[in-house]
C-alpha cells in the first residue's frame, strides 16, 4: 500500500480555504488605503455619542460564512470564534449563508455565545454602531494573497461572486478601500501590533479567519453554540407529534450525487489521512486512512449497524436525516415490524440536525460536517455517537 499522504493541499483546493499555513513565516501586511493614523476612530465616536460602554476600544471583526453548507460554517463560526478571543476583539455575529442571509440569532442564542466572548449580531452593528464607527467611506475589507477574476492581486474582491456580493449585500455594505494581510490565524501577538483596535476600528475579512475542518483547539466551543428557543421548539414540537417518550436511534445517509460523484471519488484517487470532517472519528494524529466505507458506507453496513445499536439500547424508532435516499424500505425490512423508520425531510436541514442531537444515540458519517456538528454538541451533552465503518476493520 503506498504511504498514507496527507490531503492539506488538495482540501484546500477543494473547499476554497485560505492558504495561510503554506505561508505562516511570510509576515507580510501590504495595506492598499492607509487609515486615519492619528486620530482614533473608536476615540471620535466615544466623543460624539457619549456610549463608551458600548464601543469595544479593541475593535470588531466580521467574515463572510462563504465556504459551503452549514456544516462548513459552523467548523469556520467555532475557528473564528476562537480566533476573535485571541485578538480581543468584539465577534460581529455573521449572518448563515444560505440562499439568503439568515440572522445569526434566528437559529442560536447570542447570549450563550457572549458566555465565551464578546459579540453582537451583525444586524444590531450596522444599524447601532457601523453609522459612525464604519461609516460608508471607511469601509476596508480584509484578504489574504486575494485573487481576482482577471488574476490581479491589487484589490481583495470582496464582493466578486456568489456568495461574496448577496452577503455583503444584503448586510448594506460597500467597501471603499483594502487591507491585504500575510499573518496567519495563531500569530495572535503580530495582529495586534500591526492592527491596533484603536487605528483598525473593524476588520471584514473576505473568509473566516479559520481552518477547515475545524482545529482540535476549537472543538469544545461547540458548548456556546446553543440553539434558539425557537428552534428548539420546532424539534420539540415533531418529537412529540411523532414519538413521544421512545427511545429513538438517529442515523446519518450522506448519499447524494454531489458526495458521491465528487467528494468520496476523492478518496479513492488519493490516500489520505485526512480528508474533510474525518477528525471526528479518526483523530488528528493523521496516522489512519480514509476509506471508502467511511465515506460512503455500504447498505449492509448501514442495515447491520444501524440494528445492533437498536437491540442494544432497546430502541423502537430509527429517525433517518439524509440529502438523498433514507433507505426506507431496505431498513424497515431489516429491523422488523417492532421498529418505525421515519423521514421527515424538513424544510430546515436545521431541524434534522436538532433531532439527531437529542436521539437516544447517532450514527454519522465520519466525513461529513453535518454529522460532525451533531457529534460535537452530543459530546457537550454527554450522549453517545458512532460512525459508518468505524472502528476501521
Amino acid at each position: 500500500m503506498p504511504k498514507p499522504q496527507d490531503n492539506t493541499g488538495f482540501c484546500k483546493d477543494l473547499c476554497d480555504m485560505d492558504l495561510f499555513a503554506v505561508y505562516r513565516n511570510v509576515g507580510f501586511a501590504n495595506e492598499i488605503s492607509e487609515p486615519e493614523s492619528n486620530v482614533s476612530q473608536i476615540g471620535k465616536l466615544q466623543e460624539e455619542t457619549g456610549q463608551i460602554s458600548d464601543v469595544d476600544p479593541n475593535g470588531y471583526i466580521i467574515y463572510c460564512p462563504c465556504m459551503g453548507r452549514f456544516g462548513n460554517q459552523a467548523d469556520h463560526f467555532l475557528g473564528s470564534l476562537g480566533f476573535a478571543k485571541k485578538l480581543n476583539r468584539t465577534l460581529i455575529l455573521p449572518p448563515w449563508r444560505t440562499y439568503k442571509n439568515v440572522p445569526f440569532d434566528e437559529w442560536f442564542r447570542v447570549d450563550s455565545v457572549q458566555q465565551y466572548h464578546k459579540a453582537i449580531t451583525a444586524e444590531q452593528f450596522m444599524k447601532e454602531l457601523a453609522p459612525t464607527l464604519w461609516p460608508p467611506g471607511k469601509r476596508s475589507g480584509w484578504c489574504w494573497l486575494p485573487r481576482s477574476s482577471d488574476g490581479s492581486q491589487d484589490y481583495c474582491a470582496m464582493k466578486e461572486g456568489n456568495p461574496f456580493g448577496p452577503f455583503w449585500d444584503g448586510l448594506g455594505i460597500n467597501f471603499d478601500s483594502h487591507v491585504v494581510y500575510g499573518f496567519g490565524y495563531d500569530e495572535t501577538s503580530k495582529w495586534q501590533k500591526e492592527y491596533p483596535g484603536d487605528k483598525y476600528p473593524v476588520i471584514a475579512m473576505k473568509g473566516a479567519p479559520a481552518n477547515f475542518p475545524v482545529k482540535e483547539e476549537f472543538v469544545p466551543l461547540q458548548r456556546y453554540l446553543q440553539w434558539s428557543a425557537k428552534m428548539e421548539m420546532e424539534a420539540d414540537k415533531y418529537i412529540k407529534e411523532h414519538f413521544p417518550e421512545e427511545t429513538f436511534v438517529g442515523i446519518h445517509l450522506r448519499n447524494g450525487p454531489d458526495w458521491v460523484s465528487f467528494t468520496c471519488v476523492n478518496v479513492l484517487a488519493y490516500d489520505q489521512t485526512s480528508f474533510m470532517a474525518s477528525p471526528q472519528c479518526l483523530g488528528y494524529s493523521k496516522d489512519k486512512l480514509v476509506t471508502m466505507e467511511l465515506c460512503l458506507p455500504s447498505t449492509a453496513t448501514v442495515l447491520r449497524m444501524t440494528k445492533d445499536v437498536v437491540e442494544s439500547i432497546r430502541a423502537t424508532v430509527v429517525y433517518v436525516a439524509t440529502d438523498k435516499d433514507p433507505m426506507l424500505q431496505e431498513l424497515t425490512n431489516h429491523l422488523g415490524s417492532k421498529v418505525r423508520v421515519i423521514h421527515q425531510d424538513p424544510w430546515l436541514p436545521q431541524i434534522d440536525l436538532m433531532i439527531l442531537g437529542k436521539s437516544h444515540h447517532f450514527i454519522g458519517n465520519c466525513v461529513s460536517s453535518f454529522s460532525a456538528f451533531v457529534a460535537r454538541e452530543r459530546q457537550v451533552n454527554k450522549k453517545t455517537t458512532s460512525y459508518w465503518a468505524f472502528p476501521i476493520k
